[in-house]
């Protein structure tokens, strides 16, 4: 099963001999000019039938992209956190259904009493920017964002519709996991990977930043479609989302919607106990009926920030768009510039593609796109 590829620099990697499509696929989005450096793996029943990566992780392509290597996952990350909030609800600390002021008291003003969990994590809440403007740099003052939010009156009457919620989600998320578990998104996430050899980071010390891939920028913008208050906010606003910040203080900041640095394996892999009856490396972490109940339809419509027909689960889309695969059951999330993951139940299978060289796609690269087809025809 070890694997290289002489059409791809430094490639290296384990793959199923089932699945040598997906190398093939790998290495059709190099040659196509598509990739400066990528990792992609695959679980399914607990095996990792394709663990591969390869390429550069720097500008003058000198250095490869090997297992030491970590890239921004951005959105991606989200579906760490609602493994995460579904942890926390198996242990009975949380509730999808229950109220998010009843754990966040301040939570509740201008009319925010009724806001639910699954209505903050299927981006209903109707907070999907900050309204006030502030400096861009305040991103990384975690308690004078939550302040903001707990202040904030909705910007559409909550439950009534989805519209993308692409930084205050974590926020809101990591605050109530704070506040039921004692713990940050990164302290959660670092308990996860000890002594797992996974690299996943929710926040960097200087030596995991030392790691981090040179993420080249999109060539172009995101095809938001037709623009709306609730796109500007979330998007188009000086303070959107955080700037004029040194690089390294955003990688040490813990912001949980936009801010994870992995690879492909440990994306796979944490997310795993979605698909194989709960487990984390043996042992029990999430019980079925938080399984069902964070992948549960929550709403579907037309997003009022992301220019899609979206459904909704408790922190991941439903693939209804073919996003992640083939596989209308499954379930998964993309990352700014292109990365992604997916939850399959149906084939007890999850994967992840992880990038430095960034696209304008908002969800659907066809990078991914690709590599997941050359699975699925193997399923």
């Amino acid at each position: 099963m070890g694997w290289s590829d002489p059409r791809i620099p430094y490639a290296e990697g384990v793959l199923s001999p089932l699945f040598a499509a997906a190398g093939d696929a790998f290495a059709a989005n190099f040659a196509d000019g598509l990739e400066l450096g990528a990792s992609f793996a695959v679980l399914i029943d607990d095996e990792l039938v394709v663990d591969i990566r390869g390429g550069y992780s720097d500008r003058a392509k000198v250095h490869p992209w090997d297992e030491s290597t970590l890239a921004c996952i951005y959105s991606s990350g989200k579906a760490v956190v609602s493994l995460l909030i579904a942890h926390e609800v198996t242990n009975g600390r949380l509730d999808y259904d229950a109220p998010v002021a009843q754990y966040w008291p301040e939570f509740a003003a201008a009319g925010k009493e009724r806001i639910t969990l699954a209505h903050v994590l299927s981006h209903q809440a109707g907070l999907c920017g900050i309204a006030e403007e502030m400096p861009p740099e305040t991103w990384l003052d975690w308690d004078a964002i939550i302040e903001k939010l707990a202040a904030m009156a909705p910007l559409w009457a909550p439950g009534t519709a989805n519209g993308y919620h692409p930084q205050t989600v974590g926020f809101i998320a990591g605050e109530l996991l704070r506040r039921v578990s004692g713990k940050s998104v990164g302290a959660m996430i670092a308990d996860l990977t000890a002594s797992s050899g996974l690299q996943l980071y929710c926040g960097m010390g200087a030596g995991e930043a030392a790691r981090a891939a040179y993420m080249p920028k999109p060539p172009k913008a995101p095809d938001l479609g037709a623009l709306n208050e609730y796109k500007t906010l979330a998007f188009l606003k000086p303070w959107s989302a955080p700037a004029r910040v040194a690089r390294e203080a955003w990688m040490a900041a813990e912001l949980p919607a936009s801010n994870m640095h992995g690879d492909a394996r440990a994306l796979a892999s944490i997310i795993h106990p979605f698909v194989n009856g709960g487990k984390w490396r043996g042992d029990p972490y999430l019980d079925q009926n938080a399984i069902d109940a964070a992948l549960a339809e929550r709403i579907r419509g037309d997003d009022l920030v992301l220019p899609f027909h979206l459904s909704w689960a408790a922190g991941l889309m439903c693939n209804i768009n073919h996003h992640f695969g083939p596989n209308e059951r499954a379930f998964g999330h993309a990352g700014f510039g292109g990365s992604c993951v997916v939850v399959d139940p149906q084939n007890n299978l999850t994967a992840a593609y992880v990038m430095n060289k960034m696209s304008p796609h908002l969800v659907g690269d066809p990078r991914a796109v690709r590599l997941l087809d050359a699975v699925y025809a193997r399923l």
